[in-house]
């Protein structure tokens, strides 16, 4: 009886290790549009009803703030960043900011600059998902702007030209 048990112990010990660890996971690594020298990598990790949003970008304009969103498409070959297509918006809400009620759910939260260049990202949504439903990220664009989002210009956010594009995969 003992032998049977020792399956179903190992099962449960690795099935606590990882939910302790998060759900799915996905990364997008950002590199620069033609011209331009921004990079980074982006972490999501699918916690329960939240993704937890966290990474570096480097190359930004010091002591600035830059638009930060996830594009419908996940395809970075123009060299402008502009085949992303626009904010991934699945429930067709208007554009704003994260932290309101109304908003794409590929609006999420600016990216602020240090002396450096450098944003710190570390944020969580409970509007992106990581590997399954309507708003799974997987897949989809991630795009820096040049220029602070001003989270009224519909549907844009008049965030400026993409400085880095990236494909978030799982």
């Amino acid at each position: 009886m003992k032998y049977r048990l020792a399956p179903l112990a190992a099962a449960l010990v690795l099935s606590a290790c990882a939910s302790s660890m998060g759900g799915p996971r996905a990364v997008a690594q950002l590199q620069g549009t033609t011209g331009s020298s921004v990079s980074g990598t982006v972490n999501f990790v699918q916690n329960g009803d939240k993704v937890m949003v966290s990474g570096e970008v480097r190359g930004l304009k010091p002591n600035a703030e830059h638009g930060f969103h996830v594009h419908e498409k996940g395809d970075c070959s123009s060299g402008d960043g502009m085949s992303t297509g626009g904010h991934f918006n699945p429930g067709g809400q208007p554009h704003g900011n994260h932290a309101d009620m109304a908003h794409h759910a590929g609006d999420i939260p600016s990216l602020k600059a240090d002396a450096n260049g450098v944003a710190t990202i570390s944020f969580e949504s409970r509007t992106i998902a990581v590997g399954s439903g309507s708003t799974d990220i997987v897949g989809r664009g991630l795009i820096v702007h040049r220029d602070p989002d001003d989270y009224k210009t519909q549907p844009t956010g008049n965030a400026g030209p993409r400085l880095a594009c990236a494909v978030i995969k799982s």
